[in-house]
């Protein structure tokens, strides 16, 4: 009953899931690179992550420019490739010895979309091909 309801929408699966997660990247990604760019760099560097002062620009971009071409569906697959990398770092220096509740919970939810995006490219509607 439900494949008849909502399989005519299969298509558009992966938009959604662009969408959710694109956003919350760039939002991140904003944050930091907008106004907190120096607050991340001390947070960094109390994570005692090595070159902070270059590593938190580059996350930065990665995540809102990597976040805007999966939200377009541009780039998907590299945006995603990236996006999977920062969550795997941010995973093994911060947020594992936090936990999983309110820890590494959200880096895991982040990394299972990703990894779907990778995996199966942007879905329709995107603007650009499989990349």
């Amino acid at each position: 009953m439900l494949e008849r309801i909502f399989g005519r929408y299969q298509e558009y699966s992966l938009m959604v899931l662009r969408l959710g997660v694109g956003i919350i990247f760039v939002g991140y990604g904003a944050v930091k690179l907008f106004g907190g760019l120096s607050d991340f760099v001390s947070f960094l560097e109390q994570a005692r992550v090595p070159f902070p002062s270059i590593v938190a620009p580059v996350v930065a971009a990665i995540e809102f420019l990597g976040g805007l071409a999966i939200l377009v569906g541009t780039g998907t697959r590299i945006a995603a490739l990236l996006l999977s990398g920062v969550m795997v770092v941010a995973m093994l220096t911060v947020t594992l010895a936090r936990g999983f509740a309110g820890g590494y919970d959200i880096n895991l939810a982040l990394l299972g979309g990703l990894l779907c995006l990778l995996l199966s490219g942007p879905g329709k509607p995107a603007v650009g091909g499989d990349l």
